[in-house]
């Protein structure tokens, strides 16, 4: 919303949330969430046509288009707990929607959801008591963390469904004309409604299962002495495979593809695709397979005992360059090195601490993790380093010197593969790294 409000001057956009705190983090000089380029762009049209604001009534009045962007997590309760989405979030804003307004609207779904949603939304809005008419919308986000703004700049594709009527064509492309604003209408798609809400989950079920295809095979690599970067770069030469998302490492995380795998599938249960319904489960096992993998690894090479040895552990987030942890392989990891009485030094140049102890259900301040300020902290008399994110500034550390503040022998666990292995091994370190043979 910030980014069309940075390209559309002559129209207002109101961003509103039910969280006083989460709405005064945005109208602050620190926002809620780290995203490269972020801050420049909410800070030149906040309070010039961009508004926050808790006011969700007033805006819902006064819009002509209503996006519905909240989470959509994974149920944890009731009939599909642990795979189908809870909806409950959209349906609360389908009907704040029918409360306050007083004409006709667009409704957006901008939420990941499951195919069909759209459908409870239309119902829901169909009980409006005022002479309203609504047309829903669904335009599902394709952004990766990290890199977000660039991908809003210059998208691949902006996906939107709708009716196939007048009054539903007539909404598609009023929200196409918004998006031609800065995008070529060719990379403009319209499809159906339904065809654009499942094209959003089974694009990140693509993006998921090919990290997983490159992980498993990581783990032979490292069986026989090959080199999964090496292999990547092969495969990927192939045109008709490409080399994007061919990066092998200790799993993925963030908030969509855990979430939006689990769905398909269960969506695929639903309609009694059960072979389908285990594919793609499968892809989530073997996520969870590397995780468990790597720390292993980490406990077997440090002698099979962790107990009271200092790891240090260099990334929180889910990938570099964001403050993101939902799913992190680190809540996973580092849980597993607490569970063996590991004592955990954490550093991440983007995370809050508090965020920390959150995902690892610890109390603030507890004493069985250290939140360290630098990395030479945190590595300072440590057995080992743990990569688990792969931040540009683990590259250019003095690894010498991080290497004189450690226990011997000093081992370094690369769970992304972005240090220089042979520069390391000099030095003196014991390294272990994501499908590459034993590196000592």
């Amino acid at each position: 919303m910030s980014f069309i409000a940075s390209k559309c001057p002559d129209i207002r956009v109101d961003v509103v949330d039910i969280n006083p705190e989460r709405i005064a983090q945005w109208n602050s000089d620190v926002l809620p969430i780290y995203e490269p380029k972020l801050d420049d762009i909410v800070k030149k049209a906040r309070n010039r046509n961009l508004f926050f604001s808790t006011n969700a009534p007033e805006a819902i009045k006064n819009a002509d288009i209503i996006f519905i962007s909240v989470n959509t997590p994974t149920k944890t309760y009731g009939v599909g707990a642990g795979k189908a989405t809870d909806l409950s979030y959209v349906e609360s804003c389908a009907r704040l929607i029918v409360e306050h307004s007083t004409s006709d609207k667009i409704v957006v779904e901008k939420s990941t959801i499951p195919v069909r949603t759209s459908d409870a939304i239309k119902s829901i809005l169909s009980t409006a008591k005022k002479k309203c008419k609504f047309d829903v919308l669904s335009n599902p986000e394709f952004l990766a963390e990290g890199t977000a703004v660039d991908d809003l700049e210059n998208p691949d594709r902006v996906l939107i469904g709708g009716e196939d009527s007048p009054a539903g064509q007539k909404a598609i492309q009023t929200l196409a004309n918004i998006y031609a604003t800065w995008i070529d209408r060719k990379k403009i798609i319209t499809t159906n409604l339904w065809s654009s809400e499942l094209s959003k989950l089974i694009a990140n079920a693509f993006l998921a299962q090919r990290i997983s295809s490159i992980n498993s095979m990581s783990a032979l690599c490292e069986v026989t002495s090959a080199d999964i970067d090496e292999v990547s770069k092969a495969v990927g030469a192939d045109t008709r495979i490409g080399s994007k998302f061919l990066k092998s490492s200790v799993g993925f995380g963030g908030s969509c593809f855990q979430k939006d795998v689990l769905s398909l599938s269960y969506l695929c249960e639903y309609y009694g695709l059960h072979e389908v319904a285990a594919y793609w489960k499968s892809v989530i096992d073997i996520n969870n397979y590397q995780k468990n993998r790597f720390a292993k690894n980490v406990a077997t090479s440090l002698y099979s005992t962790l107990r009271e040895k200092r790891l240090a552990i260099f990334g929180f987030a889910f990938k570099e360059d964001t403050n993101d942890t939902r799913e992190t392989p680190a809540k996973d990891v580092c849980k597993y090195f607490l569970e063996e009485k590991a004592k955990l030094a954490i550093y991440d140049p983007k995370v809050e601490p508090e965020k920390i102890y959150r995902d690892l259900d610890l109390p603030q301040g507890s004493d069985q993790i250290e939140i360290c300020t630098d990395p030479y902290q945190a590595a300072q008399d440590a057995s080992a380093i743990v990569i688990l994110t792969g931040w540009k500034s683990f590259k250019e550390l003095d690894y010498q010197k991080i290497y004189n503040s450690m226990l011997n022998p000093a081992w370094l666990f690369d769970g992304r593969n972005i240090t220089d292995h042979a520069a390391l091994r000099k030095i003196g370190f014991r390294l272990r790294a994501i499908g590459k043979p034993a590196l000592d």
